[in-house]
């Protein structure tokens, strides 16, 4: 008899116990092993001890900022675990910012415990995916959809979780132009939700792929429809 897979580990950042306290509640009972901490730098500590698949991240915090812990686990482990931060109502350039530095999604306070369990098992459903054993090809770009590794021309790219499936959605689409509507709901799950997370992940994933972020090649901007991979990277379409 196969064994069952054991529980996925979330990692709770928030100083105020309340929050954390409930979040925690929230997230034993949906099954998950979940461990906390109350300060930044005691999230990396707890980061490099329980080894989480997802850190559900304050971005207001003692000693060392959400921003500054997440921009420390992206420079620290490439991929990482998840992020999921949480941020106040009025912290939109925050958001933006915590967005750009790899988080893979964010909640606003104040929330609701269940929408944030769904949004956390969303973000793990995405992470875990594998499309079957076929290895994507496009160009000089490769990726490995079960190791979830990518290469541009045998390079290894530090893509965030988020950005990978972003990647492999618009190679497995060749041509299509997405608009970013489309692209929240096939890549990121959501039926609704702020666009301008679709276009932060395209603008970091071009700064990646890219020879010229600026003047991108391959996923190009189509005017009044949103975004389209080119993998010839050439003909100006």
């Amino acid at each position: 008899m196969t064994e069952p897979a054991p529980p996925a580990r979330i990692l709770v950042v928030d100083d105020d116990p309340t929050v954390a306290e409930v979040v925690t509640g929230y997230l034993l009972r949906a099954g998950y092993a979940v461990d906390r901490a109350a300060d930044g730098r005691a999230a990396l500590e707890r980061t490099a001890a329980f080894r989480p698949d997802l850190v559900v991240l304050d971005l207001m915090l003692p000693e060392l900022d959400g921003l500054e812990v997440c921009r420390r686990l992206r420079t620290a482990a490439g991929r990482g675990p998840a992020v999921l931060m949480l941020t106040a109502k009025g912290e939109e350039a925050e958001r933006i910012a915590g967005l750009e530095l790899g988080a893979d999604d964010y909640v606003t306070k104040p929330f609701s415990p269940r929408e944030l369990v769904l949004r956390v098992g969303a973000v793990l459903r995405r992470a875990s995916a594998v499309a079957g054993p076929e290895r994507l090809v496009a160009g000089d770009l490769e990726l490995d959809p079960q190791a979830r590794r990518a290469a541009r021309g045998g390079r290894e790219l530090a893509l965030t979780q988020r950005e990978f499936d972003l990647l492999a959605h618009f190679v497995r689409h060749p041509g299509t132009a997405f608009g970013r509507e489309e692209l929240m709901s096939r890549v990121w799950g959501w039926d609704f939700g702020d666009l301008s997370t679709v276009t932060v992940h395209v603008r970091r994933l071009r700064e990646k792929v890219e020879d010229d972020p600026a003047a991108p090649a391959l996923i190009r901007t189509v005017w009044g429809v949103g975004y389209r991979f080119d993998p010839a990277g050439g003909a100006a379409g």
